[in-house]
């Protein structure tokens, strides 16, 4: 069995004990305190490491720290969809204790939409070389509209998804935690499954944004896919962490644009000038730290 298959292998079985446990064997419907997405926020963090270490012992060191990039680029890109994800809920008016069910079914269809785009960016940067200046072009228009802030306020009624839902299937109100009613022999959408579709959709174009720049630290699909995973599989428990802290980040955001610009520009210039991961991991660490000592030494005192 060679390095990579092992891997593969520890990433789906860690994966799959993962999600059991955190996911669907706390069968209750409750918010999640400050307190515990604090642990669970800590746990995951704990569980890329100790991947990343395994990486480290049956790959290389350089590898290790490809992960490591990549992984601190996706997370904090991650925080940033979720400030958008405060923002579906409190436009769909979803109690707390609704939240880790929508959320749930959110990351799992989130794992999947991925997998699918890192295969299909992983046959494109193989094939075709102008891809990458592409992503660079991407990347840096993104770090653009999230600096200037030029993003439009969440607005469920202009996104194409939502209107469609709309028009098929017809509305009721809470039906507890369902996503479908049957009413009267007809299926009915509950403001739940909204929600979720509209989380969905949010994911994907955040997903354009976030794998294009994985690909300017690697091009191995062990790498990206497994950074990009162990991203996002704390985001249900970092949600409710960053939505209990939300004004302690206020200088993250721009951070994140900074980030993606040197991504951008580093996929830019990839063919002329070679950028090592180390420095690539010694950007993103110094931009991040950075960010969050200002905007907790900076943070509103009450």
């Amino acid at each position: 069995m060679t390095p990579h298959v092992l891997l593969w292998l520890i990433f789906f079985v860690a994966l799959f004990g993962m999600l059991y446990v955190d996911l669907f064997q706390s069968k209750s419907e409750k918010a999640i305190t400050l307190r515990e997405a604090g642990l669970r926020s800590l746990e995951w963090v704990l569980a890329a490491l100790l991947y990343c270490g395994a990486i480290y012992w049956f790959l290389t060191p350089a590898k290790a720290a490809e992960f490591l990039t990549g992984y601190l680029i996706e997370k904090s890109l991650s925080v940033d969809n979720l400030f958008v994800f405060i923002m579906i809920f409190s436009y769909f008016n979803v109690e707390p204790a609704h939240q880790p069910r929508v959320l749930k079914w959110g990351i799992l269809g989130a794992i999947v939409m991925r997998f699918v785009l890192i295969l299909l960016g992983t046959y494109l940067v193989s094939r075709f070389q102008w891809v990458f200046f592409l992503f660079g072009l991407i990347l840096l228009y993104s770090a653009y509209k999230m600096a200037f802030d030029v993003e439009k306020d969440f607005n469920p009624n202009e996104n194409i998804l939502f209107r469609g839902l709309r028009r098929v299937l017809p509305m009721t109100g809470l039906y507890g935690n369902r996503f479908l009613a049957k009413i009267d022999g007809k299926w009915h959408a509950t403001p739940l499954f909204l929600t979720v579709a509209v989380v969905e959709f949010s994911d994907l174009v955040f997903a354009l944004d976030s794998i294009p720049a994985i690909f300017s630290i690697t091009t191995d699909p062990l790498i990206v896919f497994t950074s990009n995973i162990f991203a996002i599989l704390g985001l249900r428990a970092l949600y409710f962490l960053v939505s209990g802290l939300v004004q302690m980040f206020a200088y993250l955001k721009p951070g994140v644009a900074l980030i993606l610009a040197f991504v951008g520009v580093k996929m830019l210039i990839v063919h002329w000038v070679h950028i090592s991961t180390g420095v690539s991991l010694g950007v993103v660490v110094g931009i991040l730290a950075a960010s969050i000592t200002l905007s907790v030494v900076r943070a509103p005192k009450h």
